[in-house]
């Protein structure tokens, strides 16, 4: 990820404060006005998951257990590499809470994640 400039809004409860934290990167190097706890964390799980989570490919409907990882929510705007993003991340059912623990750095590594699949 050469170029990144991301907002991400969390709320832990409906209700609760919202938390902004920003991704900025230049140069594939995160850049001054990081505010994620771990902007190296951070980048890093964008280079592993980013395309696959923020620009899936189209294919066949996938099949998520249905449990309940908690009431989080966050969104992600901005842009990647010129492209815009617009993301929504639940802890709904199972393919959710995976897409959230795969992203754990940049949503501020909020209760209930682990950063990994």
């Amino acid at each position: 990820m050469k170029d990144l400039e991301l907002t991400i809004r969390v709320t832990e409860d409906p209700g609760s404060p919202e938390y902004e934290f920003r991704l900025i990167v230049r140069d594939g190097r995160p850049a001054d006005g990081c505010t994620v706890p771990d902007p190296a964390a951070a980048l890093s799980a964008m280079e592993r998951f980013g395309e696959d989570i923020f620009f899936p490919k189209p294919g066949p409907p996938k099949l998520c257990t249905q449990q309940y990882g908690g009431p989080q929510v966050a969104v992600v705007t901005g842009s990647i590499n010129g492209r815009p993003v617009s993301v929504t991340f639940r802890r709904t059912d199972g393919c959710e809470i995976s897409r959230w623990r795969a992203m754990a750095p940049l949503l501020g590594g909020t209760a209930g994640s682990r950063g990994e699949i």
